[in-house]
């Protein structure tokens, strides 16, 4: 009797790797769905500048969790580990496979390793840390967390403020810092040992061309457009949305406080710059991935199959 295949397919790469295409392939071969693993692309604002499926790719395989959520909204990993429950319980039921694909490391590893248990802040005390915020630098934000949370504050960025609220959010509702909630985790969603976990890993130089190519692409097919659609909302510059990698550049321009040539260099340069992070978090925090050039992938997904 042949090994049943495994319960779902985890599909990580650095953004303009190529796993959407691949993750499409393997649910038309496979009878998959292709969900949705990258924090940008669940914004229904965002369809150009996060590099959402086109439309022709979602006909041309079951999507589930892309765009699917406002940018006034602020989506974070647990609301899309309870979605993605959903998803699971629902492609289960219909016989489907999971094919998870994205560039968000945090969501991968809380699907295999669940999150640290951390009691929900209610929304009245997210809306006071974000008021008292509001018109603060990250540096400044970053100090305020340092006098009430150092643990927490040692550990993060100065430059990063949607953790840093975040931090500063489970103070004021729970008194107590981040670090102190580290060792208690819900389950993860599904088990290592039964998926089968693909990091694309493109050559560097090759990567960063197809990263400013792309860009470039975006630029053309509206990206600016869609910031000014985006920016008109007046929503809160902290919300992740307003944090996506080329939308503080085009805000800058569209305020007339960089130009043009200015704007799109700070967008390819910044996401390169994630890139190396999304390198790094998978090579330390996610060892069950199996890395593959994006040319050689379906040929590891073949010999994986076959465990």
């Amino acid at each position: 009797m042949s090994a049943p295949g495994p319960s779902a397919i985890l599909i990580a790469g650095p953004t303009a790797s190529g796993k959407s295409a691949l993750a499409i392939r393997l649910a038309q071969r496979l009878g998959g769905c292709v969900v949705n693993a990258d924090s940008m692309q669940v914004y229904k604002d965002l369809r150009v500048l996060s590099a959402r499926p086109t439309k022709a790719e979602e006909e041309a395989a079951p999507h589930l969790l892309f765009g699917h959520v406002d940018g006034s909204v602020n989506y974070s990993v647990g609301r899309w580990l309870t979605d993605a429950a959903a998803v699971l319980e629902r492609l289960r039921g219909e016989g489907r496979l999971p094919i998870f694909t994205g560039g968000t490391g945090m969501y991968f590893k809380g699907l295999l390793r669940g999150l640290s248990d951390i009691p929900p802040v209610p929304e009245e005390v997210r809306a006071k840390v974000r008021a008292e915020a509001e018109g603060l630098d990250p540096a400044t934000l970053h100090a305020r967390l340092a006098s009430r949370d150092p643990l927490t504050a040692a550990r993060l960025r100065p430059s990063d403020p949607q953790r840093i609220l975040r931090a500063l959010e489970v103070f004021e509702a729970t008194g107590r810092g981040l670090s102190a909630f580290q060792g208690a985790r819900t389950p993860g969603l599904l088990d290592p040992a039964k998926c089968l976990c693909l990091f694309l890993a493109p050559e560097r130089a090759a990567l960063y061309q197809r990263i400013d190519a792309r860009f470039d692409v975006m630029m053309a097919e509206g990206a600016l457009e869609e910031v000014r659609a985006l920016a008109a909302r007046g929503l809160d510059p902290a919300l992740p949305v307003m944090r996506a990698h080329g939308v503080p550049g085009m805000v800058a321009y569209l305020r007339g406080e960089a130009s043009l040539a200015e704007t799109i260099q700070k967008g390819k340069t910044d996401t390169r710059h994630y890139s190396k992070r999304q390198f790094t978090f998978i090579r330390h925090q996610l060892p069950e991935f199996v890395w593959a050039a994006p040319e050689a992938a379906e040929q590891a997904v073949n010999a994986m199959l076959d465990f």
